[in-house]
């Protein structure tokens, strides 16, 4: 074997430029599934973190727009599942409604997205007040004019001051600033122009939305599950309280939708999982190119060493000795091409994660690994056609051959 790799370098250094020309389309082919594997796992992290971004255990419950006894979501709903009887699993409940609103602050005017939440917004979402405060159970339920701005309104409407102990208007309603967020990370659900109010001031003083029941209306309960391991009996959980709490016979679908972080996430998974797939058959395409070149040149290669063929077969070389000689040539031609190649990849992930820090793109072992095997696999499958054909050369008509 050793005899057979010597020999195979002679003879893929006696044209080096046909060697080169013959490799660069496996080079090609190996970087390219290197680098877009390597894309593709960074971008389902990257994904994954900016979606936990959102919060912690999170499940959201929602109307079902579908079902035939629409009923929106209620106080009363959320008051039932805030009961640790009905929903032992949870550890925080927080109904919500937002609305878009034009904002006024002295001579300044913006368009702003008004969120009406409890003071368990910050923990629910895992944000943080860059000034100030965020509002307290007192001024929940005394129904209190105070808000908390996000960075990008407070700068429209106060440009020239701070907006804490500042006067804003929504609705002719003047509230006071108590807080400023800072910025929030991953795929929050909050927008750079969202103001924060108590709910209940909201359906006081602006959204009186009630249900026939005369229980007034919310756009989404969110609860906020103990651990991911228990998501599912939150699910579970909430499911039969509202069903009780609502009146839905055993018989009839339920006329809400609970959707848990856990399970957006596994879909977020399969979708950028079967995307890094899609890119891999299709940079695997460069592969099947590099393959063809390689059994091309090797064709020429045994058309050229006929005579050597039937003077080695003259000397006693076995029909198998012929087929390792040749298939040994072309997996160290692709072997080599693969290596190139892996060493490319290393350099363009590099590149990206230079022009795009927030991917960091790392080539990860297994790919190393996939990518050799995969070279071994083209040297074997593109040389054993030539290979065979040379091991089936007559030696007698491989001497006379000229």
């Amino acid at each position: 074997m050793l005899d057979n790799i010597l020999m195979a370098l002679d003879n893929l250094r006696s044209n080096l430029l046909r060697t080169a020309l013959t490799m660069l389309g496996v080079t090609i082919g190996v970087a390219a599934v290197i680098i877009l594997l390597s894309v593709g796992q960074s971008f389902e992290t990257f994904v994954r973190q900016q979606f936990e971004g959102l919060g912690v255990n999170l499940v959201f419950v929602i109307p079902n727009f579908e079902a035939d006894d629409f009923q929106p979501l209620t106080f009363a709903d959320a008051d039932a599942l805030a009961n640790p009887s009905n929903v032992p699993d949870a550890t925080l409940i927080m109904p919500q409604d937002s609305f878009n609103e034009n904002v006024r602050a002295g001579a300044n005017e913006a368009r702003a997205s008004v969120t009406a939440v409890t003071p368990a917004y910050p923990a629910l979402f895992g944000r943080e007040l860059g000034a100030g405060r965020f509002f307290d159970e007192s001024e929940l339920e005394t129904n209190a004019r105070v808000a908390v701005l996000e960075q990008g309104i407070a700068l429209q409407l106060f440009p020239d001051s701070l907006a804490l102990g500042q006067a804003v208007r929504i609705r002719d309603v003047q509230f006071t600033v108590i807080g400023v967020m800072s910025v929030g990370s991953g795929l929050s659900f909050a927008s750079d122009d969202g103001i924060y109010i108590p709910i209940t001031t909201a359906q006081t003083r602006l959204n009186n939305n009630r249900v026939l029941s005369g229980e007034q209306a919310v756009d989404i309960i969110l609860v906020q599950a103990r651990s991911p391991d228990v998501s599912a009996d939150v699910n579970a959980q909430i499911q039969l309280t509202l069903r009780d709490v609502r009146g839905v016979s055993f018989r009839d679908e339920d006329n809400f939708a609970i959707i848990s972080q856990n399970e957006v996430l596994d879909l977020l998974d399969e979708v950028t999982g079967l995307l890094t797939v899609f890119l891999v058959i299709l940079a695997s395409i460069s592969l099947i190119v590099g393959g063809i070149g390689i059994m091309n040149i090797m064709l020429v290669t045994v058309t050229e060493r006929t005579r050597e063929i039937g003077l080695r077969k003259a000397v006693g070389a076995q029909n198998s000795d012929i087929l390792l000689q040749f298939l040994t040539e072309a997996v160290i031609l692709s072997l080599i091409g693969g290596m190139i190649g892996v060493v490319l990849a290393f350099g363009v992930t590099l590149l990206v994660t230079a022009v795009v820090p927030e991917l960091d793109v790392q080539v990860q072992g297994s790919s190393v690994l996939l990518a050799t095997a995969v070279s071994v696999a083209v040297g074997l499958l593109s040389g054993g056609y030539p290979a065979n054909r040379a091991a089936q050369l007559n030696p007698i008509d491989a001497l006379r051959y000229e």
